[in-house]
C-alpha cells in the first residue's frame, strides 16, 4: 500500500510561501537560513539576554557562521527568563512556569503571545490531520484547563479540523476515563504514553470497551517505550503515532507519519541541529548528539540554538512516505539523565523496556535511596492489574536482574520490589526519583 505522505509537508511549503512545484531541500534551507538572520537580529534589538550574549560577534554570512553562536542552556532560562522577552507584558498571552529537576530555588518561565499560540495550533491541526479528520471523536488526556493550556489548543486544533474533540485531563482513574471514550464514543485519543498504556490495561481486565473502539492513538509528553507502543497496538488493534515537542519549542515539535520511522519536524517554525554535547560540534546526519533547537518565528521569547538535553539524530535521506522534511529518531533518554547506582547507569527507558514487558504491570515508579548501612538502595512500586501480586513481584526482580550493572544490586538484597495499589499518575516525563543526599541533578528541558 502507498504511503500518505506527510501533511507537514505541504504545509511548511504554504508556509514558507514557496510553490510545491518548485519546493525542495534547497528552497526550505534557503528560507530557513534568511529566517535564522533575521530571528538573531530580531533578538539582538529586542531581548536583554541576546544583546549580551551575542556582543562582539561578528556578521553571519553562511550556516558554520551561525553554528559559532554561542548556545543557550535551561540554565539560562532560569536565571532571568524575562531578559529574553522581546514584547511588551501587554502582548505576553500565557507565562508557563516549568519546575526542574536541577534546583529548588529557580523554575523556567517561557512566555507566548497570542501569535506564537496561533502557530500552535496551526501546527498541531495539521499534524492530527495525520491520524484524524472530520466526524472524528478525540478525547484529549492533556492539560487542559486553562486557556492557552496545550490541551486547549490541541482542542481548538481539532475543532478546526471538524474533529469532536473532548478535554479530559491526565489520567486520574481509568474506569472513568473508559466510561468517557464509551459515552462520547471516542475513536481517537492523545496523551502521555503509560497513561494511556494503564486505560489499555483496565480495558483489557475489564472488556468495557467494544472490539475495534479505539482505531488510532498519539503519545505525546515523554519517551514511548518500544515495548509499550507495540502492547497498545496488541490491546486495542490500532494504529500508534509519537509526537515530539517541548514547552521551550512551543508544544508542537515534531510527529510521526504513516511511515512510522521518526518524527516529522516542524521546520517553517523550528530550525534543527545535532551536537556534540561534549564539544559542542555540528553533527553529521545519522550521528547521534544532543538535539538543538531554534525558533523561527516566535516573537514573545524566541530561543536560539536552544539546547534540549534530548539525544537523538537526524535520520538520513528521504522519508518513505516521500517527504524531504528532516526527521529526528525517536527521544530515548537525554544527555547525563542516568541514575549512577555503584557501577551502573541506569535510564528510566531501561526499566521500561522490561517492565512493561510484564503481564499486569500497568503502571511502576522507581526509586534510589541509601539504607542504614550507606548502600545505595532500588525501591520498585508496582501497579498491577488483573494478574496475581506474588507471581508479577519475582517476574519483575529476574527482568531487572538481567539490565547490565543491576544483577549484583538484586543478588545482595538492595532491590526492593513492592505492590501499590495506586500510583500517583505522573504526567510529562517520568524519571527515576534520586533521594540520596548531596547528588547533584542535571536542569532538564521540558518535553
Amino acid at each position: 500500500m502507498e504511503l500518505k505522505i506527510t501533511p507537514l509537508h505541504n504545509w511548511i511549503s504554504a508556509r514558507i510561501g514557496t510553490p510545491r512545484a518548485a519546493f525542495d531541500r534547497q528552497a526550505l534551507e534557503r528560507w530557513q537560513f534568511s529566517s535564522l538572520l533575521r530571528m538573531v537580529a530580531y533578538t539582538r534589538q529586542k531581548s536583554p539576554f541576546y544583546r549580551e550574549h551575542f556582543a562582539g560577534l561578528g556578521p553571519i554570512n553562511s550556516f558554520p557562521d551561525f553554528f559559532r553562536l554561542p548556545f543557550t542552556t535551561a540554565e539560562n532560562l532560569m536565571e532571568n527568563p524575562h531578559s529574553f522577552v522581546c514584547v511588551s507584558q501587554e502582548q505576553v498571552h500565557r507565562i508557563v512556569s516549568l519546575p526542574t529537576s536541577g534546583t529548588t530555588a529557580k523554575s523556567k518561565r517561557v512566555f507566548f503571545s497570542q501569535e506564537d499560540q496561533a502557530l500552535t495550533i496551526d501546527f498541531f491541526r495539521t499534524g492530527m490531520s495525520t491520524l484524524a479528520g472530520a466526524g472524528d471523536r478525540v478525547l484529549i488526556l492533556l492539560p487542559g484547563e486553562r486557556p492557552g493550556s496545550v490541551g486547549d489548543l490541541l482542542f481548538t486544533a481539532l475543532r478546526e479540523l471538524g474533529c469532536l474533540p473532548t478535554k479530559y485531563g491526565p489520567v486520574d482513574d481509568e474506569r472513568s476515563v473508559l466510561q468517557v471514550i464509551r459515552q462520547e464514543k471516542v475513536n481517537i485519543l492523545v496523551g502521555a504514553p503509560v497513561h494511556l498504556y494503564r486505560v489499555a490495561c483496565f480495558d483489557h481486565v475489564t472488556n468495557f470497551l467494544s472490539q475495534g473502539q479505539i482505531k488510532a492513538v498519539l503519545t505525546s509528553t515523554d519517551v514511548l517505550p518500544v515495548v509499550v507502543a507495540e502492547r497498545l497496538k496488541a490491546l486495542w488493534g490500532c494504529e500508534i503515532f509519537d509526537h515530539y515537542g517541548m514547552t521551550e519549542t512551543g508544544l508542537g515539535g515534531g510527529v510521526e507519519c504513516s511511515a512510522h520511522c521518526g518524527y516529522h519536524m516542524r521546520e517553517a517554525d523550528l530550525y534543527i541541529e545535532v551536537i556534540d554535547p561534549l564539544t559542542g560540534e555540528v553533527l553529521p546526519d545519522g550521528e547521534e548528539g544532543e538535539v538543538v533547537i531554534t525558533t523561527l518565528t516566535r516573537n514573545a521569547m524566541p530561543l536560539i540554538r536552544y539546547r534540549t538535553g534530548d539525544l537523538s539524530h537526524v535520520i538520513p535521506g528521504d522519508c518513505a512516505c516521500g517527504s524531504f522534511i528532516k526527521r529526528i529518531a525517536p527521544i530515548k533518554r537525554r544527555w547525563r539523565a542516568g541514575i549512577q547506582i555503584g557501577e551502573c547507569t541506569l535510564f528510566q527507558n531501561d526499566l521500561d523496556e522490561v517492565m512493561f514487558q510484564l503481564n499486569g504491570v500497568g503502571d511502576f515508579e522507581a526509586s534510589v535511596f541509601v539504607d542504614e548501612q550507606g548502600r545505595d538502595m532500588m525501591r520498585l512500586s508496582l501497579r498491577i492489574m488483573g494478574e496475581k501480586r506474588e507471581r508479577v513481584q519475582e517476574e519483575a526482580r529476574e527482568v531487572v536482574s538481567r539490565i547490565p550493572g543491576m544483577e549484583e544490586l538484586s543478588c545482595n538484597g538492595r532491590l526492593l520490589i513492592e505492590v501499590v495499589d495506586a500510583l500517583n499518575p505522573v504526567f510529562a516525563k517520568r524519571r527515576i526519583i534520586d533521594l540520596r543526599p548531596n547528588v547533584q541533578h542535571p536542569t532538564q528541558a521540558s518535553r
